[in-house]
């Protein structure tokens, strides 16, 4: 198919800087307790989720020494501190940091919602951000220059999934609901086209990229999962769940891997080695709901999925088909909210994922804030929650930077960057 021409939007962006002190408090904020947080070990008046630790953590109440980080890392070198304990060690470092973090900039540059959004690979303060009406801008927070902003088609064009090319950050992959996988690159030129529908019925809903073994993956809304390689050649189309495929995950650590999830209640692991038609899958892990994504691990030793309505799941390499943890946590699916999905933090073993309450969930309370909650991935335990009360709207994507010391949230229109308060800012 010949290369599109995608052309660059007359739209000027709305960007808000968040300055690092002290803001004005909304007198229009109908929740009290949202005056007084900003992080906390769990939600005022609402009982522990998954064993949360009530009443902050111990450890976070006050500042850690540096000292005994600065030890820890000396006792590793010496060989006396085993890789286990400066891990734990600097996740709780981190865990304190976050007392601290706060929204410093604030960016509503669409006319529809967000709906996907993807870390740069080496500038970790650059990212890319689709919506639904398929508009994508590259931003910068950290600089002054204007973001560089592709427009859409609009309704139909949603970006369902969005993925940096490691062999050219210049250029990147994207599924859409116009019903194409594609390359391209922030100038709006389409250099290839993998998967097109003929059919305003079919379109893509998730994307993954393997540059190592130079594959494309993708699923669309009928069920059907294509492999590709990055010339474009198609190597298999299979159906392999009932519904839409809502997500596609390649193992970082062995791309041969691949996990899919779909609507029709089911995540299915695939040795790509080895398929050979829709039943040779390695495993099926059946949930009670449909399900919004399924993502590996850092490591690709487990697999995290988030359902449509209350509960997370981590599973383990060690035994793919039965889950070693299972989180409740409220998130329902809502037709005009960009679905909820939890991921990993890049660094430590924390889960980070948007709260939206539910007056049917077992520990819902009254005027329950729609955080960002933060969980232990081995333990399942609440660690923190992130809050602004002058950005209360239900937090759908969260993804931390490469270097984990970033995060940024979609929430509606917005896009929010959230980030350590420099030391001397506060007033």
């Amino acid at each position: 198919m010949a290369p599109k021409k995608r052309p660059e939007a007359q739209k000027p962006l709305e960007v808000v800087l968040r300055p690092r002190s002290k803001r004005n408090r909304s007198p229009r904020d109908p929740e009290p307790e949202a005056k007084k947080l900003n992080v906390t070990g769990c939600a005022p008046g609402r009982r522990s989720d998954s064993d949360c630790l009530p009443a902050g953590l111990p450890g976070l109440q006050d500042p850690q020494p540096c000292s005994s980080l600065v030890r820890a890392l000396h006792q590793h070198r010496l060989g006396r501190t085993a890789w286990p304990s400066l891990q734990q060690g600097l996740q709780q470092s981190f865990l304190h940091s976050l007392a601290s973090y706060r929204i410093f900039q604030k960016a509503a540059p669409f006319d529809r919602r967000a709906t996907s959004l993807a870390w740069h690979p080496t500038h970790p303060s650059t990212l890319a951000v689709g919506s639904k009406g398929g508009d994508i801008m590259l931003w910068n927070f950290r600089v002054k220059d204007r973001p560089t902003f592709i427009k859409g088609i609009g309704a139909g064009g949603s970006i369902t999934g969005l993925k940096f090319n490691l062999l050219n950050t210049n250029q990147f992959f994207a599924s859409s609901m116009e019903g194409t996988t594609r390359l391209q690159d922030f100038t709006g030129n389409t250099l290839r086209v993998f998967t097109s529908s003929d059919t305003c019925n079919v379109w893509f809903c998730s994307l993954d990229v393997s540059a190592r073994s130079r594959v494309v993956v993708t699923g669309d809304n009928m069920g059907h999962v294509f492999l590709l390689n990055m010339d474009g050649k198609e190597l298999w189309n299979l159906r392999m769940h009932k519904k839409k495929v809502t997500h596609v995950a390649l193992n970082p650590s062995c791309d041969w891997l691949l996990a899919t999830a779909s609507v029709d209640q089911t995540v299915k692991i695939w040795d790509l080695r080895q398929v050979r038609g829709k039943a040779s899958f390695l495993c099926s892990l059946p949930h009670k709901h449909p399900v919004n994504s399924a993502c590996f691990s850092p490591d690709g030793a487990r697999l995290l999925t988030t359902d449509q309505k209350n509960e997370l799941r981590i599973y383990s390499a060690s035994q793919w088909d039965c889950p070693v943890g299972l989180i409740p946590h409220p998130h329902r699916h809502f037709q005009h909210l960009t679905p909820i999905k939890a991921s990993w933090h890049p660094r430590y073993n924390l889960i980070v994922v948007g709260r939206y309450p539910d007056p049917n969930f077992k520990s819902c309370a009254p005027y329950e804030l729609r955080t960002i909650d933060m969980f232990d991935g081995g333990s399942g335990k609440m660690m923190c929650q992130l809050y602004d009360p002058e950005s209360s709207g239900i937090v759908s994507l969260n993804e931390f930077n490469p270097m984990g010391d970033t995060l940024a949230s979609t929430m509606g229109y917005h896009i929010l960057v959230w980030s350590q308060e420099e030391a001397g800012a506060r007033k």
